[in-house]
């Protein structure tokens, strides 16, 4: 097989991966959040500050206030430098589809790449990767391979990476070194991560099997704990890609009906914003301009980013540099 025709199956298949994910998704419906309680202070509309297009997966922001959001579907990388500019696409991971984004401790965007793989693949080929990404340039170098999937991705303290698979059941650990454990942890359908404040626990939404939230002993990952667990008519829910309030509070969309939901303590949950529908994460902001710091951030399958008013909280801690 040629280069290029390896490069149009892997485009076709995440294309297919998207189109699946989304359809997929939007045939749920809404859940308990409904009927849940309205979190102190939030419920307020949301504002749409930017649409570059695509299916979006991925989205962070950097010390300048910039967000940083990918395409599933194109493997596009978009930069959008301030709420309301143009999104300007910056680089394409190699293949198969964009992936998360995280930090590294020295301040290296790390982009997952190769989300067909999650379907495709499963666990057996690991087929995913990571590449870093320069904010400004876009210039793109390899950092790590052999991931089942990068479709969530958190970074620790001293610089130990891990990284999701919603499709399947491995979560991948990659050292400084870069030694990749492509089998640290097995939870099915793991979305999302999120390291709490001191990394003693990997927070990942369960989206399509045995659909909640759970955290992970990063000492024990043979141990995860069940944090919310949605059940019964509550199934459909699908959550999605997470993030930690500035008290270790996990807050989770709820990827078809859009509603972002906080986690108080075990199974006890609000709301903090009605979102746009199939919204797949949100993320916290940094700096003091642009996308700032405390402000909630969200991004959609539909190819949104938008802001939620509600979850505003001055103390977040982002997970950055």
């Amino acid at each position: 097989m040629s280069k290029r025709q390896s490069i149009t199956l892997a485009r076709a298949a995440a294309v297919a991966l998207a189109t699946f994910t989304v359809a997929a998704l939007s045939t749920f419906t809404a859940g308990p959040a409904n009927a849940a309680p309205v979190c102190a202070g939030a419920g307020q509309p949301t504002v749409v500050v930017a649409n570059p297009g695509g299916a979006l997966e991925g989205l962070t922001i950097d010390p300048a206030g910039r967000a940083f959001t990918t395409d599933l579907l194109t493997g596009r990388v978009f930069r959008i430098d301030f709420p309301g500019a143009a999104a300007v696409p910056i680089a394409t991971v190699p293949s198969g589809g964009g992936g998360a984004l995280a930090w590294t401790p020295d301040g290296k965007l790390l982009v997952g790449y190769g989300a067909d793989a999650r379907v495709i693949a499963g666990d057996s080929l690991r087929h995913a990767g990571i590449v870093t990404v320069d904010p400004d340039t876009g210039a793109m170098a390899p950092y790590a391979s052999g991931l089942s999937a990068a479709d969530g991705m958190a970074v620790s303290q001293d610089g130990i990476v891990y990284a999701t698979n919603d499709f399947a059941n491995l979560i991948g650990r990659v050292y400084p070194n870069g030694a990749v454990q492509a089998d640290w942890g097995n939870l099915p359908s793991s979305n999302g991560a999120v390291l709490s404040s001191d990394d003693r626990f990997l927070y990942v939404s369960r989206t399509f099997v045995n659909p909640g939230v759970s955290r992970i002993p990063t000492d024990a990952p043979w141990a995860p704990q069940s944090v919310l667990d949605l059940g019964g008519g509550d199934a459909l829910d699908a959550p999605d890609g997470l993030t930690l309030d500035s008290l270790n509070r996990p807050v989770v969309p709820l990827n078809p009906s859009g509603q972002v939901v906080r986690i108080d303590a075990n199974n006890q949950f609000c709301v903090l914003g009605f979102g746009n529908n199939l919204t797949s994460v949100v993320s916290y902001g940094r700096g003091g301009q642009g996308f700032s710091a405390g402000r909630l951030f969200g991004a959609t399958f539909t190819g949104v980013v938008y802001e939620i008013p509600g979850g505003f909280d001055p103390n977040a801690r982002t997970a950055a540099p």
